[in-house]
């Protein structure tokens, strides 16, 4: 009998088959999943928590950029907490925590996935407005505004995260259950949904910090080197932690069409996944480095 291929999180490849054997593909992502996803848990736990800690405690959370520091560790930490039911289902090969559970972890990993992405969006956003528009936001009740926006945000990523939430249900294969979508259409959607969100933050970011740039590059103050730096490292990290993984998703929604069906195609692009997004979802534990205690430096310079 042919062994099963998980299908979760959003696009493993359903299952093998007699004519496709991805024996050796499961064993590789059953080993290095859950011992990278452990590690990414332990240190998004710890520097997102610590983030939480500090600016509570020492911080202004009616600052903007606080403010949103502060949710982007909160969406980090949401995102973290679906990784270890991922971990257990990729070692089990088995989904055994029941439907309604399915559907809970669906939503808390989408939703943290979503308003991450948002977050760092909106700060790239205020970041731009606050470097090359200095006095655009004078008399404004800031306050009001990041609150306002906060909610925004969450509603968005609760509504981004609904597909992946109704349509996800346990399913029995070969008489081993799976968490999975329930519709092929639905699995698509969401690889194209997921797609959008990325390029269009990856547009807004890439545009907004390469104005940013060119004001800080102009300005004399001798600090401009270190934000420099600080740019060139936030878009780098984003684009190498999620451009592959959002490309071989997208490949993947291909895999019905010629060449993507053919077996040698389909292992290697099951192989380009698992690395991806090993990759990709070490993001949330980098995110406390790059967007909180550098940002903090950036804007002390410009603000």
């Amino acid at each position: 009998m042919a062994t099963n291929m998980p299908s979760y999180y959003e696009y493993d490849e359903d299952y093998s088959s007699d004519d496709c054997s991805k024996e050796d593909v499961i064993a590789f992502g059953s080993i290095a999943t859950p011992i990278i996803f452990c590690l990414v848990i332990i240190l998004s736990l710890f520097g997102n928590l610590l983030v939480l800690v500090i600016l509570i405690k020492y911080e202004n959370l009616k600052s903007m950029t606080n403010c949103f520091i502060f949710n982007l560790a909160l969406s980090d930490l949401m995102f973290t907490l679906g990784l270890p039911f991922w971990a257990f289902y990729h070692h089990m090969h088995e989904w055994t925590l029941g439907d309604t559970t399915c559907k809970v972890v669906n939503f808390v990993f989408y939703a943290g996935f979503y308003s991450s992405v948002l977050f760092l969006t909106v700060m790239t956003l205020q970041r731009y407005r606050a470097v090359v528009y200095p006095l655009s936001d004078r008399g404004e009740n800031r306050t009001h505004f990041a609150l306002a926006l906060t909610l925004l945000v969450w509603a968005l990523s609760v509504v981004a995260a609904m597909p992946a939430t109704l349509h996800n249900k346990v399913q029995t294969h070969n008489n081993e259950s799976h968490c999975q979508y329930d519709d092929i259409k639905w699995k698509k959607a969401a690889a194209y949904q997921q797609n959008i969100f990325f390029f269009i933050a990856f547009g807004i970011m890439c545009f907004c910090y390469s104005r940013i740039l060119q004001t800080v590059l102009k300005s004399p103050s001798s600090k401009k080197i270190r934000t420099v730096k600080l740019i060139f490292v936030i878009v780098v990290v984003f684009l190498v932690g999620w451009a592959p993984y959002n490309i071989v998703i997208f490949l993947k929604t291909l895999s019905d069409q010629n060449p993507f069906n053919d077996c040698d195609v389909s292992i290697r692009l099951d192989y380009a996944f698992y690395l991806c997004r090993l990759i990709a979802f070490s993001h949330c534990c980098l995110n406390p480095v790059f967007y909180a205690f550098l940002w903090k430096a950036s804007e002390s310079d410009h603000s």
